[in-house]
Formats: structure tokens, sequence, C-alpha cells
């Protein structure tokens, strides 16, 4: 799913949010550019844990965790299926199974 907004977009927005004059708004200026104040908001909370201002797991960290999380279910499907094989497999060397011999 795309994200709504480029992220250069919302760099901008809270750039401009940051630098805004005395007297300005962050509703003011969400109105500006067309977004919803509690976004711009989010942005800012967002843009000040990744430069490290406040405290918090970055974007960067956030994508790895999801890319580990995905990489982690990917193998224990794996696992799983090299263990019925392995069970499929034992069972059908066990004496009296399969064999057509009297």
């Amino acid at each position: 799913m795309p994200k709504p907004y480029p992220e250069e977009f919302r760099e901008d927005v809270v750039r401009v949010s940051r630098n805004r004059g005395p007297g300005v708004t962050v509703e003011q200026v969400a109105a500006d550019f067309g977004v919803h104040a509690m976004t711009l908001w989010k942005w800012m909370r967002r843009a000040d844990i990744d430069d490290g201002t406040k405290p918090g797991t970055t974007s960067q960290e956030s994508a790895e965790l999801r890319e580990a999380r995905r990489r982690i279910k990917l193998l224990e499907q794996e696992n799983e299926v090299l263990r019925r094989a392995a069970a499929y497999l034992s069972q059908a060397h066990l004496p009296g199974k399969g064999s057509t011999r009297s």
C-alpha cells in the first residue's frame, strides 16, 4: 500500500512547521499544506525520533525489525515443511509399511 504523501513532502511540511514564525500554529501550517493537524504532529514526532532528539524506535530500526520478523516467519514455515517431510519419510521406511511382500 503506497503512502498517501511522499517522504519529500512530509519532510518539507515538518521543516516549515519547525521554522514557523511567532503566532503561527501547527494547525495553520497543516491547513496550508492540506493535511490534518494530527498528521503533522505525528510527522513531527517521527522526525524528532529519527533525528535523535527524542527517544524511540527510528524509522530505519522499525523497517529492519519488520524485515527481520518477515524473514523469521518464512524460516519457521520452511522449518515446518522440512519437519513434516522428515516425519513422512521416516514413516515410509518403517517395517511393514508400504511393503507388498508376504
